[in-house]
């Protein structure tokens, strides 16, 4: 077994102890509100980067170089930067007041009885049009807010089940940030991805559901929320979604879904011709930071892997771990475990990719299951911890709204995350697999679907 380098993996320790440290002292130590969100995350990643140049004094700074262009010129990373630039223009294009359009549109062809579950599916399936948990849950959390004030229904669940449907769809979109991060970097079709969460994702939803409109059902509503909508600006997200499903190539169908969001947007009169490439470039612009998150971690990862740092937590990892379905849980305790670190599923997504894809090598995982393990893990962290930016936009949300409620009191109401994670060990460790896991003696075993994906080893 080749013996790696425990030091080449200072920088990511850097970056950890950086971006926790200073998140702990603004959110609980100084009382800055959103304090993880307040520090400039690709300023602490190039400190990482800078530890990581300083490294290897056997190896010139232009070899270095050499190396970190290999890293972000990869075909992977070049693939992820362009969807994510596009995916900018489309959510620019079609703007996001339709998605209150669907919301209201459910609220009033439904019994007010059901009107906290409504804000569930709702915020399902507008998370999976918009690409967004945060965005989702920044649009939806005021209807909850009227929903229960009007309703009567307990406010911590009408916010939760907006939560839960937000991460639900976040898990799925073919827009969204992780989606594009964990296929990409685990160079997988999204479709491939995508089938394989549904079916872990689906039971926890449904199962979710039950629980909320029992719940509700309980309790009477005492009145029933009201609002003017159109349903029109809702096709650009439809056609990205059908034509995400049945597997258009991901170009072809955000270019489609941004020719007919700026035919439906100019032709609804919602969006003035004027205005049209303005909000394209700023949906590009918000785009910014992710992608240079992607840029310098591909940056990092190529150093430590060039010092050895990344055969040294795998032979780590293969000391715990000696089964396929060990491996599997492997990979999702490592994304949890960046995801608590850093608050942010995309980051932990792209910092855990080039590591997970030695494992999924190692453990002979299927690169659309190691997305999905990423995409899903990190989705169920993301989800319930109490300093992630979901659950700080719904609570600022509720207080901009006149209404108290915190992050420990929506907590016991996230059945969803929870539901997830029940539902994503299960398919690990008890739903049957076409190969049965088998101890790694030293050499990685055969991928259960190596002979289906072009790239595998």
């Amino acid at each position: 077994m080749e013996k790696g380098n425990v030091k080449a993996l200072l920088p990511i320790g850097v970056f950890l102890v950086l971006y926790l440290g200073l998140g702990i002292l603004f959110e609980y130590g100084m009382g800055i509100s959103m304090g993880f969100y307040n520090i400039p995350i690709v300023v602490v990643f190039l400190v990482a980067l800078t530890v990581a140049c300083f490294q290897n004094r056997g190896m010139s700074f232009d070899d270095k170089l050499v190396a970190m262009g290999r890293g972000i010129g990869d075909k992977t990373i070049v693939t992820m930067i362009l969807i994510f630039m596009a995916a900018g223009v489309f959510v620019g294009t079609v703007g996001r007041d339709s998605a209150e359009s669907v919301a209201y549109f459910m609220l009033d062809v439904i019994p007010p009885e059901f009107s906290v579950a409504v804000l569930f599916v709702v915020s399902c399936f507008v998370s999976i049009s918009m690409g967004t948990s945060v965005g989702t849950i920044t649009l939806i959390t005021p209807i909850a807010v009227a929903v229960s004030s009007a309703s009567g229904f307990n406010l911590p669940l009408c916010v939760a089940s907006v939560m839960g449907g937000a991460m639900f769809g976040d898990n799925l979109s073919f827009i969204s940030d992780t989606t594009i991060a964990a296929c990409q970097g685990q160079g997988c079709q999204m479709k491939d991805k995508f089938r394989e969460n549904f079916k872990i994702a689906l039971p926890a939803a449904l199962l979710a559901l039950v629980i909320i409109l029992a719940l509700s059902l309980s309790q009477p509503p005492a009145g029933v929320v009201a609002q003017e909508y159109d349903l029109v600006q809702l096709i650009p997200y439809l056609i990205v979604l059908v034509g995400g499903i049945v597997g258009v190539n991901v170009f072809v169908v955000l270019l489609l879904g941004i020719l007919s969001g700026s035919i439906v947007m100019l032709a609804t009169g919602a969006t003035a011709a004027t205005d049209l490439l303005a909000n394209m470039g700023s949906g590009v612009a918000g785009m910014f930071e992710t992608t240079m998150v992607a840029v310098l971690v591909s940056a990092i990862c190529a150093l430590i892997r060039e010092y050895g740092g990344f055969v040294a937590l795998l032979n780590g990892i293969r000391s715990l771990f000696r089964s396929r379905k060990g491996g599997q849980l492997g990979v999702g305790l490592l994304v949890v475990a960046i995801d608590v670190a850093t608050a942010n599923n995309t980051v932990a997504i792209v910092m855990a990719n080039p590591i997970a894809s030695e494992m999924a090598r190692i453990y002979g995982i299927s690169k659309r299951k190691t997305a999905s393990l990423l995409d899903t893990f990190s989705c169920v962290a993301q989800g319930v911890i109490p300093y992630g930016a979901q659950m700080l936009i719904a609570v600022s949300t509720c207080a901009e709204l006149g209404v108290a409620v915190t992050a420990f009191q929506i907590i016991p109401y996230l059945f969803y995350p929870f539901l997830l994670l029940a539902s994503v060990l299960a398919f690990i460790f008890i739903v049957p697999s076409k190969n049965q896991p088998e101890p790694i003696t030293g050499e990685p075993i055969a991928s259960e679907d190596a002979a289906k994906e072009p790239g595998s080893r």
